[in-house]
């Protein structure tokens, strides 16, 4: 069956709240909590962790990433939050 097109504002919506993995561009990942999203689907992240090629880097606390630096973003399921990306 072949994927459907998803509308990313609804679906960021839902994601508001949640623990989130965004991966940028060139390769960084940052996982924190969405904190909200503006028109531009610029995104805010709270208690923000950096890995770089899977590696903890630190704790980055509070972050906001521009919305064009940005590969994809997913949700972290239940079995992820409690171990490493």
């Amino acid at each position: 069956m072949a994927n459907l097109p998803l509308n990313p504002k609804p679906f960021l919506n839902t994601l508001t709240g949640q623990p989130v993995i965004v991966k940028l561009k060139w390769g960084v990942e940052y996982k924190g909590v969405l904190v909200s999203v503006d028109g531009y689907m610029n995104l805010q992240l709270a208690n923000t962790e950096e890995y770089n090629n899977g590696q903890y880097q630190g704790n980055l606390g509070e972050v906001l990433i521009r919305c064009n630096n940005v590969l994809y973003l997913r949700g972290v399921e239940d079995e992820e939050e409690d171990g490493e990306i």
